[in-house]
């Protein structure tokens, strides 16, 4: 798909990701930090597989508009109308209950996960770090279950991506997303500096319309983060896509 181009250490320019296997928490964090890799990834015929731990029950941000006890049903909607968009054919809820972000999430979770990384065989695995980007106790819980099963079940070959953000794009955008309290307490995103980013997709054009389409079918979530921002910056925001390759599978 035109409309990106990959700025990489470790990822050659135009490099195929193979299987794309994508493990996520909630319903919108597929789409903030992997919109654009999985789409091109699915526009080049590639697999991609996205895992989502829960249906996102607890993140109301608007209690009358979307209450808590339908909120599950709203977001699982969002999901599937932004994942049809990206043209992602596969997905997989978990089905864990969702808590508030200090709660970690039940290690069923973990077994679940290392049964879908068996089945699929992935080539590159997208996921949180052991920093969760929010702090998230249940961003860090997904995180290491997708370790643990890329030990335990990644054929030879397959890379381990987490995510992080630029020291460039943070300088543009961390100010604003502290003052709207998008980090649980204390916390920082990730911030490597570009140079030492091994996955580092620029979006441009019709892919990153896309994702901003993509994106703004989650509504529940992102209403008023595009309304605090307003449009253009926050399609400024969402223009980058960044990883470290924490490990890979060399034998």
């Amino acid at each position: 798909m035109a409309g990106g181009y990959l700025r990489a250490m470790s990822v050659a320019p135009g490099e195929d990701l193979g299987t794309v296997l994508g493990v996520w928490a909630h319903p919108d964090d597929e789409a903030y930090l992997s919109s654009g890799l999985m789409a091109q990834a699915a526009a080049a015929g590639s697999r991609v597989v996205c895992v989502t731990a829960t249906r996102g029950e607890g993140g109301s941000l608007d209690p009358e508009r979307w209450p808590p006890q339908t909120l599950g049903e709203v977001r699982t909607g969002e999901l599937q109308r932004c994942l049809s968009m990206l043209g992602v054919q596969e997905h997989v809820f978990l089905d864990l209950p969702d808590v508030d972000w200090h709660t970690p999430l039940d290690d069923v979770g973990a077994e679940e996960v290392a049964s879908i990384m068996a089945e699929v065989g992935p080539d590159t695995v997208l996921t949180f770090g052991p920093d969760g980007m929010t702090n998230h106790e249940g961003h860090k819980s997904v995180s290491g279950w997708a370790t643990d099963a890329f030990h335990r079940h990644a054929p030879i070959g397959a890379r381990l991506f987490y995510a992080v953000q630029s020291t460039t794009w943070g300088r543009e955008f961390l100010p604003s997303l502290r003052e709207l309290g998008a980090f649980r307490e204390g916390a920082e995103p990730p911030v490597l500096p570009d140079e030492e980013i091994d996955l580092d997709l620029v979006l441009t054009g019709d892919l990153l319309e896309l994702k901003v389409a993509a994106i703004r079918e989650h509504e529940s979530q992102v209403a008023g983060l595009i309304t605090a921002f307003g449009e253009t910056e926050w399609a400024r925001a969402m223009a980058r896509e960044s990883f470290r390759l924490a490990e890979s599978r060399t034998e």
